[in-house]
């Protein structure tokens, strides 16, 4: 599992301000349940001052989730909506004496549920609909313009890291290319150049110590605990390989080119990943074949 902090666990055990606002005149929706986080905030706005007398929030996600919409909501109460809005994801994560690597995103979602409930109050259109030929991610439905500012905002040079905040290319990792054209693009505006070797900074490593065969049977144990949600809907999945940080699986039965596979994937690799500990990806086993013919 991954190492929380204290007040990360405090927030999710304990949120401040769960559930809806009484009389919120600001309403921000981020997210999407297919994708697996979703993020409801309400503000009760002071209209002459256009302060924030209270906030809450409704969320759908993992303890990361929770917990950063709780610190975000405690630290956006008594300030003036201009001043909430500088509130950066990094804000977020310090409050809660940081978060993993790999959970950053949770961050990311509560700032854009701000900006989006600003917006709302304020009468303006906010969308984080994406324009023709703007979307990069299609799993988790992750454009540029997003990709862009988190790579900017946090100073990321990885796809890895990228990921990390964004959960772009957490999925079938067809957009890792895209990705790094983005990356390649924003670096250079600082003079610097996309090292496609880099390794992500303060990546958790695991820290099971399980051997290489260890490793795989644990994968396999987790595969069985989600086995049971995949035949309810009369589908499957199946271990083909690992390799590193690649895991390669079959998905068969109704899952098998089924059009909401890659978003079962992301999900597949969630569950890995919080349950090795560690920075995977989970990938359709033709990807093992391509990449050997690639070789």
């Amino acid at each position: 599992m991954w190492d929380y902090s204290e007040k990360v666990k405090e927030h999710f055990f304990d949120p401040r301000n769960a559930g809806a606002v009484d009389d919120a005149n600001a309403v921000g929706d981020v997210g999407s349940l297919s994708c697996g986080d979703a993020l409801r905030l309400t503000l009760k706005v002071d209209p002459d001052t256009e302060t924030i007398l209270d906030a809450g929030f409704q969320t759908f996600g993992c303890g990361s989730a929770i917990a950063s919409s709780s610190a975000l909501t405690e630290i956006i109460k008594g300030m003036h909506i201009d001043d909430a809005l500088k509130v950066s994801n990094q804000d977020i994560a310090d409050y809660l004496d940081g978060l993993p690597p790999e959970k950053m995103h949770c961050s990311v979602m509560g700032r854009e549920a701000l900006q989006a409930a600003v917006a709302n109050y304020r009468g303006e259109e906010w969308s984080d609909d994406h324009e023709e030929g703007a979307l990069i991610c299609k799993c988790f439905a992750i454009d540029a313009v997003m990709i862009e500012e988190t790579i900017r905002a946090n100073n990321l040079r990885t796809v890895e890291e990228v990921t990390n905040y964004t959960k772009a290319g957490g999925g079938c990792s067809s957009c890792h290319e895209g990705i790094e054209e983005i990356l390649t693009a924003v670096l250079a505006e600082r003079g610097e150049s996309f090292d496609p070797n880099a390794v992500a900074a303060e990546i958790k490593k695991p820290t099971s110590g399980l051997t290489n065969l260890q490793r795989m049977r644990r994968i396999e144990e987790l595969l069985e605990e989600i086995r049971p949600n995949l035949q309810r809907d009369h589908g499957d999945v199946e271990l083909i390989e690992v390799d590193g940080k690649y895991v390669y699986v079959k998905m068969t039965g109704a899952c098998a080119g089924c059009q909401m596979a890659a978003t079962t994937l992301g999900g597949i690799q969630q569950h890995l990943a919080e349950g090795l500990g560690e920075f995977i990806q989970v990938l359709p086993h033709e990807e093992l074949a391509r990449r050997a013919a690639g070789a």
